[in-house]
């Protein structure tokens, strides 16, 4: 025999779609109805943070910088400013590429703030996510690591929490110990994590004179990866005027191998030689830079090499996120 479905108390006031909490999969729906959540209001919550934001980073102050951080750079932190300011009792907020056992965020013993930005999230708005872990962080224990959780569909993004006129301006590390103000006195789990992370990092160097190009060193060639903010379209028909004139190289011994796209921005890579390191490769950009700014304003329509230099960046481009 079914069971009968529990009913809510007579005179019992009803919860509205927009009033209704988010709570677990199998627990009871607050809306009174007798289903557990996820069969309930649960379903709609759901499908809503599942929907991919392509963008998450956009409206951001370093958009383009926000997505290097997330896919190119192992090592890195950038200040935060909050739009309502910091609470009491929090120094600080950074924003880190990753941090100790993978924990989405943790809540210093000084009370400060460290959020990490290359973890894994639960939802399809990267931006949603980590909104919600950045304030659960705020409200935590000194002392204590955040974890993960399920965020609600209609929550507080980053745009709705940073500063929108605050700068990004990220620092590049050789290696992980900004995790410790101490890294000599470190409990041995994060010391044996902090061994690994150096380990794997791979030395990346962010160009002072282009915004968000940033040279890395591999053991067989050195390679420049350059996260751009326009518009897909534009961008590769700019592309391939250059690669069909002859001007998409950064100078002698470097060539433009293809594109990939990161969180809805295309980001251009060049191969270079083993002995071209990042000083070398700023005068060269700055120059390509130009050249970019003019492919881009050109609106003349495509000629035949042109456009099969453009299918050959196309072929070429793979999708990270």
């Amino acid at each position: 025999m079914a069971k009968k479905r529990p009913q809510t108390k007579a005179g019992k006031q009803q919860l509205k779609d927009g009033e209704i909490p988010v709570v677990g999969a199998r627990e009871p729906c607050p809306c009174g109805s007798g289903r557990r959540y996820k069969a309930c209001h649960g379903r709609a919550a759901a499908q809503a943070v599942t929907e991919l934001v392509h963008r998450p980073f956009e409206g951001l102050p370093g958009e383009s910088d926000w997505v290097a951080l997330r896919e190119l750079v192992p090592a890195a932190t950038v200040e935060l400013k909050l739009k309502d300011g910091l609470p009491e009792g929090v120094p600080s907020v950074t924003l880190a590429t990753v941090l100790p056992m993978a924990w989405p965020a943790l809540r210093r013993d000084d009370g400060s703030v460290l959020l990490a930005l290359q973890n894994d999230t639960p939802s399809g708005d990267l931006s949603r996510d980590l909104a919600d872990t950045l304030l659960r962080a705020l409200a935590a224990e000194p002392g204590s690591p955040v974890a993960a959780q399920r965020v609600a569909a209609d929550g507080p993004r980053l745009q709705d929490v940073l500063d929108p006129g605050a700068a990004f301006e990220p620092a590049i590390h050789a290696g992980f110990e900004f995790w410790v103000p101490d890294a000599e006195n470190a409990t041995p789990e994060v010391a044996a994590s902090l061994e690994r992370a150096n380990g794997a990092a791979i030395p990346t160097t962010r160009l002072a004179g282009v915004d968000a190009a940033y040279w890395c060193e591999t053991p067989e060639k050195n390679h420049l990866r350059w996260v751009m903010p326009h518009a897909e379209e534009q961008l590769l028909d700019a592309l391939a005027r250059l690669h069909a004139a002859g001007n998409s190289s950064l100078g002698e011994g470097t060539r433009l191998v293809g594109s990939f796209r990161a969180h809805g921005l295309m980001v251009p890579v060049w191969d270079l030689p083993s002995t071209m390191g990042a000083e070398e490769c700023e005068k060269p950009a700055a120059e390509f830079a130009e050249r970019l700014t003019a492919a881009l304003a050109a609106d003349a329509p495509l000629t035949a090499e042109e456009r099969r230099a453009r299918g050959g960046l196309t072929n070429r481009q793979v999708t990270l996120s």
